[in-house]
């Protein structure tokens, strides 16, 4: 079954038109039918945003077929004023924690490598909070210069579906190799990513596997200061 087919069933599941399916995924009217009717692909920005609209529906089977329609445990969608597994921190003020960078696999925990969300700065940007931002973090080191600098702090989502990438933008990674702040790609092996350094001459690009992905957020905004 074709990637479009089992959108159409996810159609059928929530029992609403297309068009009303379109809109709720940001995409024209009409689109998916000239889509169905050419057999053609579908983005990864599309995909992403219908199992972000519907959580319940599995990322897996919806890109690859693979397992039923809907997962066993849908991910709680809430935000969350007190610590819990898997549940974006935002305060009742409306701030997001400051998480060290060396803890960002773990920043869904109560307690992330020592550090208490009760302990960490906070930062208030409403513009951040409407935008989905769920902590920030300081860069450091020079390898995405000139697009982020030394001290930056960047604004983040965590994402949780990681068969999904906006190629092109940067995000933070952890892997066995560490914490990285990179331009994701497409590579030529469908099993890795290409991660691009935006100070290209000093740190040349290389790949990963997507298995060595344990945690993945998206940049989404800077404060820098001048």
């Amino acid at each position: 079954m074709k990637i479009i087919e089992r959108i159409y069933k996810v159609i059928e599941y929530k029992g609403i038109s297309v068009n009303e399916f379109s809109k709720k995924i940001d995409v024209s009217n009409g689109y998916l039918a000239k889509q169905r009717a050419v057999n053609a692909n579908i983005g990864s920005q599309i995909l992403e945003k219908i199992v972000s609209v519907y959580p319940e529906i599995s990322p897996e089977w919806l890109l690859m077929g693979v397992g039923e329609m809907l997962r066993t445990s849908a991910p709680v969608a809430v935000r969350a004023t007190a610590p819990q597994v898997g549940i974006p921190i935002i305060y009742k003020d409306g701030s997001v924690p400051m998480i060290p960078i060396e803890a960002i696999a773990g920043y869904t925990t109560e307690d992330i490598a020592g550090v208490k969300y009760e302990d960490c700065e906070h930062y208030q940007v409403p513009e951040f909070i409407k935008s989905g931002v769920e902590f920030v973090i300081r860069v450091s080191g020079s390898s995405m210069y000139p697009k982020y600098s030394n001290g930056d702090v960047l604004a983040c989502k965590k994402v949780y579906n990681i068969l999904f990438f906006q190629w092109g933008k940067v995000y933070v990674i952890d892997s066995s190799q560490g914490q990285l702040v990179k331009r994701v790609f497409e590579h030529e092996n469908p099993d890795n990513i290409l991660l691009v350094s935006d100070n290209k001459e000093k740190y040349p690009p290389f790949s990963i596997p997507k298995s060595d992905i344990r945690s993945l957020s998206i940049v989404l905004g800077v404060i820098r200061m001048e």
